[in-house]
C-alpha cells in the first residue's frame, strides 16, 4: 500500500510542475518578430487584393526586398476592366476610361 501512495504522491508532484512551468510560459511577453517575419507581415498586408500567380509573384519579389517589377500589358488589361466594372462604365465612357487606364 505505501508504494501506491508514493506513486501518487509523485504524480501529484509531477502534476504541479508541469502546471507551475506552463504558468510560467504563459507569463512571458511576446517575442518581437524577426526582420524576415516583419517582412512577410509587411508584404502581406501589401498584396491585399491580390489572388492566383499575380500574388505570388508580388510576394516572391517583395520578400526578397526588390521593387515590383512593372505591370506586363495583360496585367494592366485585368486590372483596368475590374475598375472599369466597379464603376459600372459602359460605351464611351468605358473605352475612355480604359484608354486612359491603361497609358498609366
Amino acid at each position: 500500500m505505501s508504494s501506491i501512495r508514493h506513486s501518487s504522491v509523485i504524480a501529484v508532484a509531477l502534476g504541479a510542475a508541469f502546471v507551475f512551468a506552463g504558468a510560467c510560459q504563459a507569463a512571458e511577453p511576446a517575442k518581437a518578430l524577426t526582420p524576415q517575419q516583419q517582412r512577410m507581415a509587411d508584404c502581406n498586408k501589401q498584396a491585399a487584393g491580390k489572388s492566383g500567380d499575380e500574388r505570388k509573384s508580388f510576394m516572391s519579389t517583395c520578400l526578397k526586398g526588390e521593387n515590383a517589377a512593372p505591370a506586363t500589358q495583360q496585367e494592366k488589361m485585368k486590372s483596368c476592366n475590374a475598375d472599369a466594372s466597379k464603376k459600372s462604365l459602359k460605351g464611351d465612357e468605358r473605352k475612355a476610361f480604359m484608354s486612359s487606364c491603361l497609358r498609366a
